[in-house]
């Protein structure tokens, strides 16, 4: 049986793993990492939860600015998601990204941490016009699995399964999951920990949708790029992040009913 007494578990990643798309600046922001330490702390009440993540990371960022802040907490669950901004960038290699991932990896579980990270889904069927980036998820996914395999880190796979890509659970932005989404990723990481009252619940696809029209679709794309891929484009340009003068929503251990 895996263990499950859980008492301090810290987040480590971007903005899915800040919970962007699940609330908003204003109420907060939930997210998957956060509605993990709610299903954690339903059977560990003294459970103690931090989140260092800050959207626009890049996977080299994440170390340098986390790594060492998360393992000063003395973590027995770590999460670490990175590798979205640099799968987004005009040069990527997948070898050299997931170096910086799997230096987490190793930093973590060496410290006594049990360490739980995601694959990524088909970003094809949730963006079409983000095609040319497939390659590139899949070579992802592939280092990602072998890094985790070399230290014993657990991996929700939300890329075999294509209930992960219905764009019903991801925001508007297409960039991140919407609050079914976010809950979707938290079920598939207490399923890969093997957490009471977890099961495979989260891989069942959502009821079908009749087919939109072509003209509707077009459309959609149209309103996307103008809504959400520009401006993002434009960051880049400027040299600008999202998360630029931002710090992380919860860098130290607190009690699940102190946010």
């Amino acid at each position: 049986m895996p263990n499950t007494d859980y008492l301090r578990y810290v987040a480590l990643g971007d903005s899915q793993t800040e919970g962007l798309g699940d609330g908003d600046e204003t109420t907060g922001l939930r997210g998957w990492a956060d509605r993990l330490a709610e299903h954690l702390a339903a059977t560990n009440p003294g459970l103690q939860y931090a989140n260092l993540a800050v959207r626009g990371r890049v996977a080299a960022q994440i170390r340098a600015e986390q790594l060492g802040p998360a393992l000063d907490l003395r973590p027995d669950l770590a999460s670490v998601v990175a590798g979205v901004n640099d799968l987004l960038r005009p040069r990527f290699d997948a070898a050299e990204v997931v170096g910086q991932v799997e230096e987490m990896f190793a930093a973590l579980t060496g410290a006594g941490a049990r360490v739980v990270t995601l694959t990524f889904p088909d970003v094809t069927r949730i963006a079409p016009l983000a095609r040319p980036v497939r390659s590139r998820v899949l070579d992802y996914n592939a280092h990602v699995r072998a890094a985790a395999a070399r230290h014993g880190v657990l991996v929700a796979e939300t890329a075999l399964h294509p209930a992960a890509a219905d764009r019903r659970l991801w925001s508007p932005d297409r960039l991140h999951p919407g609050p079914l989404g976010h809950e979707r990723i938290a079920a598939a990481a207490a399923h890969a920990l093997g957490l009471p009252g977890s099961d495979d619940s989260w891989t069942l696809p959502l009821p079908p949708l009749p087919a939109p029209a072509a003209r509707q679709v077009v459309a959609a794309e149209l309103r996307w790029v103008a809504t959400f891929l520009g401006p993002w484009l434009g960051r880049r340009v400027r040299g600008r992040s999202s998360g630029d003068d931002l710090l992380a929503k919860r860098p130290q251990l607190l009690p699940m009913d102190v946010r």
